[in-house]
């Protein structure tokens, strides 16, 4: 078999592409498929036409053509099995079978006619193979450009959080009167420290608390100059450096989140009666929004130490409209509970326990309406075209919550470097260990209640769901206080101290 030319033509013999795999000039092509539709007998089944010197072997593509020109002597069975491969190859690269389509694909189809034809013979090959060879897809070529991609991402992302570091260093030097520093002496490394920790102290440090020096700040960012909990002499000569040029090294107060959860400290003074009224609260949001779960419980939890004090009551002031379920201790009188929110032992001649935590009143509210959310997260991821920018905003819907210690923390992939901070209302971590971003807010009231966070990384959008919320608060949620207790003979007052706490159990945004 000697294969001389194949191309694909009009019925008028136009050639739309042609491929000539001996040596033949343009010339002489375009006169033999000019030729062609002449010699074609319309009257006859055949599929090939001969002259004296070539044989066109042919095959219809609607209105198209596609010949094979060969010389006499070849095989025709052959001839007709490479053509049939030919016409399943052309559909491979053009939708329709159309003159514009062909010239758009033409240098594809050479292409596919060269893995077919190689020196004017049949090569031994199938419609797969040709596939494969053409796409001429490189593994190696692939994780190369991926490895160079990540590269210049993480530098790129590197760059803008150095840059990010450094402004966010001068800002805070020319907020404290100190003069611009010049990023010399430690290095940038040391300076970036530093200034981390100035901006964790002076946001989350309360201001009526006392200042406590501390051995080691914790840095936002991967920095090397400064280790948590290190003790060796170099971090001690560092911070005694950073307090002769004037630093004021305090402890962070920025609670982890495994730890914010835990119940209010107790108050100083303790009274002979002592009353803790205490919250917990169970949360699962969509990111789409609506609550797919809601449960708050609290309990009023009494303790007498004081014998004298044993016979009392307690006047409850219940102002809640959030349709609470109320449920009193088995000996306390239910009626008068019911009719004049007083909670007493039914037998009025007995006193409480002595120094035992006794539950006199617990309630519980379950819903699923999205008003009664305290604090709503909204995060919005976006794909970019170097990975994901993310949003997240927070709102406090009940004003009359104060908020402490709040730490939203949202994952992050691993593998991809610390996420590059934009726009930020509060302090982050980035803890790369737990894979975790945790936004940190020392406080969220009604002077307080809106707030932002903005970052980028590579991820996809699904990557940063859960998000987990943890906070404690002094004044709880339902709206439930005891504001006296009277002996139960006379009525005269008790002297009693009450603390309130609000705490978190389960708080995810799925």
């Amino acid at each position: 078999m000697v294969l001389l030319a194949a191309a694909v033509c009009t019925k008028a013999g136009k050639a739309i592409v042609s491929r000539q795999f001996v040596e033949m000039t343009r010339t002489r092509i375009e006169g033999l498929l000019a030729a062609f539709p002449k010699l074609m007998n319309t009257g006859k089944q055949h599929t090939f036409v001969e002259t004296d010197s070539v044989r066109y072997v042919y095959q219809p593509l609607e209105k198209l053509y596609m010949v094979l020109i060969t010389t006499k002597n070849s095989n025709i069975l052959e001839d007709l099995e490479t053509l049939r491969l030919f016409s399943r190859v052309i559909p491979e690269y053009c939708r329709v079978l159309e003159e514009s389509e062909i010239s758009e694909h033409c240098f594809d189809l050479i292409f596919a006619f060269d893995e077919i034809v190689a020196l004017g013979y049949r090569e031994n090959v199938n419609l797969a193979q040709i596939r494969t060879f053409t796409e001429m897809d490189s593994h190696e070529e692939k994780v190369f450009r991926a490895v160079r991609e990540t590269q210049e991402r993480e530098a790129k992302a590197e760059m803008r959080r150095k840059a990010k570091e450094l402004q966010q260093a001068r800002r805070d030097a020319e907020r404290s009167g100190k003069k611009v520093p010049a990023f010399g002496g430690f290095g940038s490394a040391g300076m970036t420290s530093v200034s981390s920790g100035s901006i964790i102290t002076d946001t989350i440090v309360e201001p009526e608390k006392p200042k406590i020096t501390a051995a080691a700040v914790r840095p936002s960012g991967p920095s090397k100059a400064l280790k948590l909990g290190a003790k060796g002499k170099e971090v001690d000569n560092f911070v005694d450096k950073l307090k002769s040029e004037g630093e004021t090294i305090m402890a962070s107060s920025g609670k982890r989140s495994s730890d914010v959860s835990k119940a209010l400290p107790p108050p100083v003074h303790v009274e002979s009666v002592h009353l803790r009224v205490e919250e917990k609260i169970s949360l699962t949001c969509g990111r789409d929004g609506g609550i797919q779960n809601m449960e708050l419980l609290g309990m009023v939890t009494l303790r007498v130490t004081d014998d004298k004090n044993g016979r009392i009551r307690l006047i409850i002031n219940n102002n809640d409209n959030k349709g609470l379920q109320l449920q009193t201790h088995p000996n306390v009188d239910k009626k008068l509970f019911t009719a004049e929110s007083v909670i007493g032992l039914k037998n009025p001649e007995k006193s409480f326990p002595l120094n035992n935590d006794v539950g006199v009143l617990k309630w519980r509210l379950q819903t699923t309406d999205e008003a009664l959310i305290p604090l709503t997260i909204n995060c919005w991821p976006s794909e970019s075209g170097s990975g994901c920018d993310v949003n997240i905003e927070y709102e406090l819907q009940e004003e009359s919550l104060e908020l402490n210690d709040v730490v939203i923390s949202i994952p992050v992939p691993s593998g991809v470097g610390a996420p590059v901070i934009g726009d930020l209302d509060g302090e982050y971590k980035h803890d790369s260990r737990r894979n975790l971003l945790e936004w940190c807010l020392p406080v969220i009231d009604a002077n307080n209640k809106t707030g932002s966070l903005e970052f980028s990384v590579a991820g996809q959008p699904n990557d940063f769901f859960p998000i987990n919320v943890s906070f404690v608060s002094k004044r709880n949620y339902c709206d439930i206080q005891v504001t006296k207790a009277t002996h139960v003979d006379g009525d005269a007052p008790v002297r009693f101290s009450s603390e309130t706490s609000f705490v978190v159990d389960k708080y995810e945004i799925l």
